[in-house]
């Protein structure tokens, strides 16, 4: 029984948390579109989310050209494309509908309230009025639900499982939207930047960091310019930054540490190692290694780890 109410919270978590990367993802690429810039920057960076989330080729298939109204389309209200946020919410309310009577009566009412709502929303068309708006909205209704299960669900096992979900998802995203990004805002704050580059690019790094909701935790860690090694210092190897690769990979492990058992000694051991290694490098070695190198290989190795705690945990042991 364990394993099938762990299994759908570990979901349920995870893709409540993917609505809402979804939703910061297209919010940071909104609120840049806005500032001055060529139409080939503005084009790369609609196609960069696509590359993101790995879905160019469904995108193609269904629009051709990319162009924001159906980047914002597709990655809201689209049916076939399982990261939309209409997809995600649907399946983490169905995930919790799966385990309704082991959820907490506030719990489950936030997740279907947010599912009947989010109707409303799209009827409304609201994202096209104001997308802004409704990306704050979608940002919200994860805070709430993830706070109402941390603030009404007892300690238990699927509890557990439930956190390391909304982790590994967070370290996922973090890491998926630093490699494009990065990659995007090409500026490293030369002394032969002109002052309009510099203005420029600090819009940029400031969208970046507020899209993680990190932009005054930056300002309080580093009280200096916004510079991008400290950027990625900072959602790379901070772990008292709550969206950081370290402060998830942390989270992942002394939640792991909770259920670990004998007969899954596999699932510790790749996170203890991950954790390791992000707690004993230095930004100066992942740019000797190369900001993507390090985070194609991050990506694999937290994917890595989700299959094998859903092995390890989270499948039927055979008889």
């Amino acid at each position: 029984m364990l394993s099938r109410t762990a299994d759908h919270l570990f979901w349920m978590s995870r893709y409540t948390e993917r609505a809402e990367n979804t939703a910061r993802m297209l919010d940071v690429n909104y609120q840049t579109a806005l500032l001055p810039q060529s139409a080939d920057v503005a084009q790369a960076g609609w196609e960069g989310l696509l590359t993101i989330s790995e879905l160019m080729p469904a995108y193609r298939k269904k629009y051709g050209d990319v162009t924001p109204r159906n980047v914002i389309d597709f990655m809201v209200r689209d049916e076939n494309n399982p990261s939309s946020i209409l997809c995600c919410l649907r399946a983490a309310r169905e995930n919790a509908r799966a385990v309704r009577g082991t959820l907490t009566t506030e719990t489950w009412e936030t997740l279907n309230a947010t599912w009947l709502d989010l109707g409303q929303e799209l009827k409304r068309k609201s994202f096209e009025r104001d997308p802004s708006q409704f990306f704050e909205w979608v940002k919200f209704r994860s805070h709430l639900s993830r706070g109402v299960a941390i603030g009404t669900m007892l300690r238990d096992e699927a509890f557990h499982f439930y956190r390391m979900g909304t982790f590994l998802e967070r370290a996922d995203n973090t890491a998926r939207l630093l490699d494009v990004k990065f990659q995007a805002v090409h500026s490293d704050f030369s002394a032969t930047a002109t002052e309009l580059d510099q203005e420029y690019d600090f819009y940029q790094w400031s969208a970046i960091l507020r899209s993680v909701s990190a932009f005054e935790i930056y300002r309080k860690a580093y009280r200096d310019v916004i510079k991008p090694d400290l950027v990625a210092e900072l959602l790379i190897l901070r772990p008292d930054m709550p969206r950081s690769l370290a402060a998830c990979v942390n989270e992942v492990v002394e939640n792991l540490e909770a259920v670990a058992s004998e007969r899954s000694p596999e699932s510790p051991r790749l996170a203890g190692k991950l954790r390791a290694e992000l707690q004993f490098t230095s930004i100066e070695e992942i740019r000797a290694i190369g900001l993507h190198a390090f985070l194609t290989q991050f990506l694999d190795r937290v994917n890595n780890l989700g299959g094998r705690i859903s092995q390890d945990f989270l499948m039927p042991s055979p008889s």
